[in-house]
């Protein structure tokens, strides 16, 4: 970036939310790594309130989830935008203010969790300040983007430019909805309101975002075009049309209205028909050039988050069936499920188009290809261990459920699978720390090498 505070430098905006999330990213697993190893060792903090686990939770998930994800598909976002537009984005400064916003609410938010000062709704625990906050942060991306889009050089609009401006049309709608800041309910319809809003920011963000970034890089990394535009836009507006009612099916045992409930199940099975859109797209524009995955760095971590995309989306529907939800319902299959779509499949989206991006924008290569490996494997191997260690916790505690089973005598066999993942989090934070120390490296290469010669992106040769 310019040494100004708000620089005008072209594609200094999308470096800033990038650098910015990847620093949110090592505090955010970093938390999430302390609360893992409370469940092996629950006198770890003890008498430190902050870092208990009912404070760490909070702030872990909001740390990770708008600080980490959210600023790298933003910063992916700015990116790709004027890319396919042909034009500069409309406003660097504007840009950059909100990224300076945007890093305010993170960590004044961050540290109010710590302290206890929360809402303590799933996924809405930030109170008033920076709802509004951030509620205003995303009035002003969406305003840049879409002047960005009304300002382009191409008359046909490509599809990750329909995924991502959807988001940005959608977000600010599914927050201002869905926080008590703004729209405040008590008992029952609170719990249907909240849900609404928990699902659907994975859906009407994450989703959209992560899904328009892959739709990006996967022919930009093999030169080829996406194999069905028509099916890339039935995937958009199928997931447009089936997403927003589904939240209810994490009520399923509550007193929820049945044609509620109904709606929400029928509308989680028929979210397979954009799944599949999407990966056959994904894997037919890819035939004939899978080798690239020996090569291309960037590629293999968009592809591996389709394979994990692959999972999340079988596994959502059949988990909002009736009687599997009544199974496993309240137990760590749900948290594994629930990191599968942002940590399997969205994080890895987004970091091969930061690896891909950055190095566009800088001039500089990558200063470690040996160091992007081993962020691949530790981060490959580290998250199969976690999902795997989440998903059979998961299944013991369901078997203790429904055989009524004491707790006290269940819960001990529990014991390995919170080691397992307790060493599953270490891998990854510590691939979250290879990561951040390989970009900041990067940023202070010295030599420029010309746009051309960077289409390569990252290959998988001997390096540094």
């Amino acid at each position: 970036m310019s040494n100004k505070f708000l620089s005008n430098e072209e594609g200094s905006s999308p470096k800033f939310f990038w650098y910015s999330a990847i620093f949110w990213l090592v505090i955010g697993m970093g938390a999430g790594l302390l609360g893992a190893l409370e469940f092996s060792f629950p006198d770890l903090t003890k008498g430190v309130e902050q870092l208990s686990f009912t404070r760490l939770r909070p702030a872990h998930v909001n740390t990770v989830a708008f600080g980490w994800l959210s600023m790298a598909n933003i910063g992916s976002a700015l990116f790709i935008i004027p890319a396919l537009c042909k034009t500069k984005l409309f406003s660097e400064k504007l840009a950059n203010f909100t990224c300076y916003v945007w890093n305010f609410v993170i960590g004044a938010g961050f540290i109010s969790l710590l302290n206890g000062y929360t809402e303590g709704r799933e996924y809405a625990e930030y109170r008033e300040p920076f709802d509004i906050l951030v509620l205003v942060g995303l009035a002003l991306l969406s305003y840049n983007l879409f002047r960005t889009v009304l300002t382009r050089n191409v008359k046909k609009l490509y599809v990750s430019v329909w995924y991502i401006m959807g988001a940005f049309f959608w977000m600010p709608l599914v927050y201002l909805v869905g926080n008590r800041t703004f729209v405040a309910m008590d008992g029952l319809n609170d719990g249907i309101l909240n849900w609404f809003y928990g699902h659907n920011i994975l859906g009407m963000w994450f989703t959209v975002l992560g899904v328009g970034i892959a739709y990006y890089m996967v022919p930009k990394m093999t030169g080829r075009p996406v194999w069905s535009h028509s099916l890339s836009m039935f995937g958009f507006w199928t997931i447009a049309f089936f997403y927003a009612p589904t939240g209810t099916h994490h009520l399923l045992q509550s007193p929820v209205p049945e044609w509620l409930k109904a709606l929400a199940v029928i509308f989680s099975a028929a979210l397979l028909i954009p799944v599949i859109s999407v990966l056959v797209n994904f894997y037919m524009s890819m035939k004939g050039s899978w080798w690239m995955l020996t090569t291309n760095m960037p590629l293999r971590f968009v592809l591996t988050g389709a394979f994990w995309y692959f999972i999340t989306c079988i596994q959502g529907p059949f988990q909002a069936m009736r009687g599997v939800n009544w199974y496993i319902h309240f137990t760590q299959w749900v948290v594994g499920h629930a990191h599968v779509a942002l940590l399997g499949t969205f994080t890895f989206f987004v970091i091969g188009a930061m690896y891909y991006g950055l190095q566009r924008l800088t001039g500089r290569r990558i200063y470690s290809v040996r160091l992007v490996k081993w962020h691949y494997w530790l981060l490959l191997v580290g998250f199969t261990l976690f999902f795997f260690s989440l998903t059979i916790a998961g299944l013991q505690q369901a078997v203790g459920w429904a055989l009524a089973y004491p707790v006290a005598q269940w819960s001990l066999t529990l014991v390995p699978m919170w080691m397992v993942r307790s060493i599953g989090g270490t891998m990854m934070f510590a691939s979250s720390c290879l990561f951040a120390y390989n970009i900041f490296m990067t940023m202070r290469e010295n030599s420029i090498t010309p746009k051309d010669q960077l289409d390569i992106a990252v290959p998988v040769e001997e390096g540094k």
